[in-house]
């Protein structure tokens, strides 16, 4: 297939390791199409550090598919993984779970009330929702399916058949004569790593194979009794195929013909590779705990050629943090998933989180009240975009994020500032009635004539305050006068309060009150409202932050609250006098 013209979008990341992908796909299979890959293991909820693995390829697969060429982005879904550990924090489980550890994912039942038929499916199902509300293409392969049906066969008799030469390259990376303190610490590490993986090729680091008295093998057979991976293999002929394995659970032992024997898989460290070379995979991205010395990937570089494959070009992807919380571990249960920040965020600003950082740098996702800065930002990319005011690595990253080489994502088609949807949602409580009042009045020369205009950002703010803004920081906004407060003021504090209810008919709109509600303290003091901030002494500040302390207390209790404008336009013309004390 020839190259075609390269994107316009030359500077960003995307774009150089198109580049990369597109010259090396010409090199190992010049005419076919190019094969990026993910992997993703569904031994509990994936979460947002996982969305990594799926994204790096997803936009280095999206640009190639802009410049004409042909690509699958396969996902293998590691399903035939090891059940490791009950996760915390998932419902419908229990301590009864722990008797399925150590079985395939996929014959491990679901939590209590899933709709689906196993573990594995309950878990995949929320993410590859997910992936199509996020505009991602992608071919799904089970690894169950896979090994189940022995479309593996082949490769792995071939890796029985060349052990010993994989059992030297793991070698090269195995602790020798460790002192039993330090091998207690080094079970301890790949404890932690297991905890930790961030599903880099979909699993965590695991053993590297059986090693019993008859010698090293890379396969492990699922037990006839029990159905765990438990197993030694204690011995196997070459020429036959004739392989026995006892079960360290149950001591059952079994006999078979592994030519014809699918309940079982190769461990990782082999599988991994195996995978590259059979799909031919060119650009597959992993995770810090896949990339250290002796890691799956690194030792992966070298297995994959038995399998007469090469090591795909692979970006180590740092982890993915959230605002207020530590890095995500899915074992630990309670971390965030995609279909979390889809309920609170546009997928565009998701996918503009994952585009606009390289690989290998960190960043984290806003639950907090982060969240309205984020969008802040992103509103002011959209307004430059739209300019043509944008620089060309932001111009890059918010067209990957709005649109796939498929065509445009849904978008909401009037997007009013985040932080404002969200405090007349927490103002309103989710009434319909007054949230279309409200916003109709922020700008009256252009109303709002119905709130699917301002959906699913809408939507999607309500969700952040109903769900991640805590009981104590909502808006409550009084039925009565404080008249205590009122009755206390000084002379200053009065005028002020009039000059407000004086002005409101005048500016009530979104502008117009921020106008007034920053202008009456400069009036106060002998400026006039339109002053700018060079023409003012600093006391106008401190000025400033105690008429809207006062304006918060007799409308909402407290120092703090929603901005001003919005509050006063939620509230309404009536009710503001009424509670200024007209």
């Amino acid at each position: 297939m020839p190259i075609v013209a390269q994107s316009t979008e030359t500077t960003d990341w995307v774009s150089r390791f198109a580049d990369e992908v597109i010259e090396e796909s010409e090199r190992r299979a010049p005419g076919k199409p190019v094969v990026v890959a993910s992997g993703l293991s569904p031994s509990g909820p994936i979460h947002l550090g996982n969305l990594r693995e799926v994204m790096t390829p997803h936009l280095v697969a999206d640009e190639i598919r802009r410049r004409g060429h042909e690509v699958r982005h396969l996902i293998s879904w590691d399903d035939y993984d090891r059940y490791r550990k009950v996760p915390n924090g998932v419902e419908g489980t229990d301590a009864s779970w722990a008797e399925h550890i150590g079985k395939p994912l996929t014959s491990v039942p679901a939590p209590k009330g899933s709709a689906y038929p196993n573990w594995a499916e309950h878990f995949k199902a929320a993410m590859v929702a997910s992936l199509a509300e996020l505009g991602v293409e992608f071919d799904g392969i089970s690894q169950t399916a896979q090994y189940t049906s022995g479309v593996y066969r082949e490769q792995i008799l071939h890796a029985m058949k060349h052990r010993g030469d994989i059992d030297a390259i793991l070698d090269q990376y195995r602790t020798k004569k460790a002192p039993a303190k330090k091998q207690q610490q080094s079970q301890k590490a790949v404890d932690a790593a297991e905890l930790e993986a961030e599903a880099g090729s979909g699993a965590a680091e695991e053993d590297d194979g059986s090693s019993g008295s008859a010698g090293y093998f890379p396969y492990k057979p699922f037990c006839g009794s029990c159905g765990k991976d438990l197993t030694t293999v204690t011995a196997y002929d070459d020429d036959t195929t004739e392989l026995t394995y006892v079960c360290t659970e149950d001591g059952f032992t079994e006999t078979v013909l592994l030519s014809e024997f699918n309940r079982g898989k190769l461990v990782w460290k082999v599988d991994w590779p195996m995978r590259w070379a059979y799909e031919g995979v060119i650009f597959e991205p992993s995770g810090v705990d896949h990339s250290s010395p002796g890691s799956s990937f690194q030792v992966g570089g070298q297995i994959v050629g038995i399998f007469g494959g090469e090591r795909p070009i692979g970006p180590m992807y740092a982890f993915v943090g959230i605002s207020g919380m530590a890095k995500m571990s899915s074992s630990k249960g309670g971390v965030p998933t995609p279909a979390d920040a889809l309920q609170i965020m546009e997928p565009q600003l998701l996918r503009w989180l994952y585009a606009r950082r390289r690989p290998n740098q960190s960043f984290k996702i806003a639950f907090d009240q982060e969240i309205q800065r984020l969008y802040d930002e992103w509103d002011k990319l959209d307004g430059k975009v739209a300019e043509g005011a944008a620089l060309p690595a932001d111009l890059a990253a918010h067209s990957r994020a709005v649109r796939t080489a498929a065509g445009e994502l849904p978008r909401t088609p009037r997007p009013m500032p985040y932080r404002t949807l969200a405090s007349v949602a927490d103002i309103t409580a989710g009434a319909e009635d007054q949230t279309l009042r409200i916003l109709s009045e922020l700008d009256p020369a252009d109303p709002l004539s119905t709130l699917d205009e301002v959906r699913p950002r809408l939507d999607k703010a309500e969700a952040w305050i109903n769900t991640h803004v805590p009981a104590d920081q909502r808006t409550i906004v009084r039925d009565e006068p404080d008249t205590e407060l009122l009755k206390s003021l000084d002379e200053p504090s009065q005028q002020s309060l009039r000059l407000l209810r004086d002005g409101l008919a005048d500016h009530w709109s979104l502008d117009g009150l921020s106008h007034l509600v920053y202008g009456v303290p400069k009036v106060q003091a002998g400026f006039s409202a339109d002053a700018t901030a060079k023409e003012l002494p600093p006391e106008i500040k401190t000025a400033q932050r105690t008429f809207f302390a006062l304006l918060y207390h007799l409308l909402v209790g407290r120092d703090t609250g929603p901005r001003l404008p919005t509050l006063l336009l939620a509230v309404g013309q009536e009710r503001v006098r009424r509670l200024l004390g007209e």
